[in-house]
């Protein structure tokens, strides 16, 4: 090009050079252009560039090489005219011209292959060569998201979809102009009213595409997942670029319950939690479960040395075996076991030798409890006690305990008996603090004597509320009460929970695990607090589902009110009043400092709870879990002694 350049250029101006262009001199003088201009294009990058993608930067960069090449030929020829002799034919105005020509003949290539691949011409071009026609889509978000998607969209090999809409989020947006010719469709407020248009005269529209945080941004989200779907439109968001060298493939997430509820979720530290975790031999009890089975992959994800599973569902096992990676299957052990089996857990623990035990094994459905107290008790009280002197006995250097917002101030059996567990692990926590520990053993005939005073163990509890998606979870009642056509059952329209995504909680409950390895003495915390936002109405996230399978809440799923079940709160909460909230450096974790009872007390109370379960008294045992309740709230709730007295704590 730039030898063409230099042609042109003479050409252009009319030039006669004193010397023949083909002798000696003359092909010499070419060969050292052409070494002066691969020197400084390359130094530019301008070789580093990939044409289809192409931009303004680019451009800039060929100009720069151009000016650049022009000016060192310039002072070139101004030396060799000082050192040697003139060139007749050469002066200021053909190095100008070269400069304009050798401009628009490097980039004129590219931006003609630029337009080739991005505009009608090119696809044009591929349709008459027999290719099937790409879907089409409209997308929602801001212009700078819309240009971006739009050229690698247009880039991807093969195309999969073509952009023929953009909804700008931006009010303030010029409506009807074009973004690299896609026309502006929409703007807020009037996006549902113009899709809704839009839909009803475009046969040929497959995919509806969000921008990334577009749900915290827009009122009218889940109006707009529900007017697609209806339509048999498909519902993404955008949520980055991957493969970018090899034609730009746009990375798009399904867009799922959990995101139209609007929960901001916290960035995950994975550098932090892959430290913790990464090299350790991980156990996870209840590990089939649904947030067991997130903490298995998340752990080997994580790169754990190994995990071994521990559940009492056989099915559940099979589950999480058939999920599980290949490249995974030798790091995974799996086990059937009941938790509360002390004997089997024992030789499980002492075999495998965990440095951590995420105890996630638990009954959790209220109504059902409420009749099987004794399972409750069996598994969320003395199975909890099982493991958690196993892990002592056996040396485990950390024991976590997944918690629940049940436990505070508790109304049912699933709530009182998380709240013992949580007593459990407590006071666990504070005799291993203790100088000396207390020896610790319940003759009971559910625990042994285990001698607490070498083993080192830390124990915490996290405590979080509701997640999506986690089995027989509200979600996952509601998905199927719709998918059956109705009616939805709500206990009472005035109910709300807390929510909180899959991922996010088990990150964050590994996060804990984390903070908690490096905290000692009175400056460590035994029960942490998930930062599960504002509470959501029930109500609010039947009728989203309703609208998100493509239906009209009460017109064509019915939503029927039974009234509240025994056991349940109206609104639950994360932390009693007589517990204090501390805030931490992590984000979205908080320490609770909390009225402990002595393990002496919870050991007398177990032998008086076994009995209770024996003789099938439900009133004699419940009275018992209150009872240790009752002592926790007498000890006033907060370690005055422990209370740091930095800024930052929020009460």
């Amino acid at each position: 090009m730039v030898l063409v350049a230099v042609a042109l250029s003479l050409i252009l101006s009319q030039s006669r050079l004193s010397f023949d262009a083909f002798s000696v001199g003359g092909l010499a003088c070419w060969a050292l252009i052409v070494l002066i201009a691969h020197l400084l294009f390359r130094s530019s990058g301008l070789y580093n560039t990939v044409w289809r993608f192409a931009s303004t930067p680019d451009f800039f960069n060929i100009l720069k090489g151009c000016g650049s090449l022009t000016v060192v030929l310039y002072l070139a020829s101004l030396a060799f005219r000082f050192f040697f002799q003139p060139v007749a034919g050469l002066n200021e105005r053909q190095f100008i011209v070269f400069f304009l020509v050798s401009f628009t003949i490097i980039s004129a290539p590219r931006l003609y292959y630029r337009f080739l691949r991005d505009g009608a011409s090119w696809r044009i071009l591929r349709r008459a060569a027999g290719d099937a026609s790409t879907k089409q889509a409209l997308f929602i978000g801001r212009l700078g998201e819309a240009d971006l998607i739009v050229r690698f969209t247009r880039t991807a090999q093969p195309a999969e979809y073509a952009i023929a809409g953009i909804m700008a989020t931006e009010s303030a947006a010029p409506l009807g102009t074009r973004i690299q010719g896609v026309p502006v469709v929409a703007l807020r407020p009037r996006l549902v009213e113009v899709l809704e248009d839009y839909v009803k005269g475009t046969q040929s529209l497959d995919l509806l595409i969000f921008g990334q945080g577009v749900e915290r941004e827009i009122e009218d989200y889940a109006e707009l997942v529900r007017v697609a779907r209806h339509s048999g439109i498909a519902v993404v968001q955008f949520a980055g670029l991957s493969e970018l060298g090899q034609g730009g493939k746009l990375v798009l997430d399904a867009v799922e319950m959990e995101t139209i509820m609007r929960r901001s979720a916290v960035a995950t530290d994975t550098t932090r939690i892959g430290a913790f975790v990464g090299g350790k031999r991980v156990m996870v009890t209840g590990g089939a479960g649904s947030i067991g089975r997130v903490l298995v992959k998340r752990a080997l994800e994580l790169g754990a040395e190994a995990v071994l599973v521990a559940d009492n569902s056989e099915f559940g096992i099979f589950q999480l075996d058939q999920q599980t990676d290949d490249a995974d299957r030798d790091r995974l052990t799996s086990r059937i076991v009941d938790v509360a089996d002390r004997p089997h857990m024992t030789r499980l623990v002492s075999e495998f030798k965990p440095a951590i035990i995420f105890h996630a094994a638990a009954l959790k459905h209220v109504p059902l409890l409420e009749e099987n107290w004794e399972a409750a008790i069996e598994t969320n009280v003395f199975g909890t006690l099982a493991c958690a002197e196993i892990a002592a006995e056996c040396g485990v250097p950390q024991f976590l305990l997944i918690s629940s917002d049940k436990a505070v101030d508790p109304t049912s059996v699933l709530g009182v008996t998380k709240r013992a567990a949580e007593q459990i692990v407590s006071s666990l926590h504070e005799a291993q603090a203790a100088s000396p520990p207390p020896r610790a053993g319940a003759a009971n005939g559910h625990a042994g004597p285990v001698d607490l005073r070498h083993s080192g163990t830390k124990f915490i509890a996290v405590r979080f509320g509701n997640v999506f998606g986690s089995n027989g979870s509200v979600a996952t009642v509601f998905q199927a009460q719709i998918e059956a056509g109705g009616p939805v059952t709500i206990t009472d329209r005035r109910m709300t929970r807390y929510f909180m995504t899959m991922a996010e909680a088990v990150d964050l409950v590994i996060m804990s695990a984390a903070d908690a390895e490096q905290r000692q003495g009175k400056d460590d915390y035994a029960i942490y607090m998930l930062d599960m936002g504002e509470p959501v109405p029930i109500l609010e996230v039947a009728e989203t589902m309703i609208r998100m399978a493509g239906k009209s809440p009460y017109t064509d799923i019915p939503i029927r009110f039974t009234g509240i079940r025994p056991g349940e709160k109206l609104h639950e909460t994360l932390h009693a009043e007589n517990e204090e909230v501390v805030k931490l450096d992590t984000a979205k974790i908080f320490g609770l400092r909390t009225g402990v009872v002595e393990w002496p007390r919870i050991e007398a109370a177990l032998p008086a709870l076994a009995a209770a379960m024996q003789a099938r008294d439900k009133a004699a045992a419940l009275a018992i879990l209150a009872g240790l309740y009752r002592a926790e709230e007498d000890m006033g709730g907060v370690r005055e002694e422990a209370v740091p007295k930095a800024a930052g704590q929020v009460g």
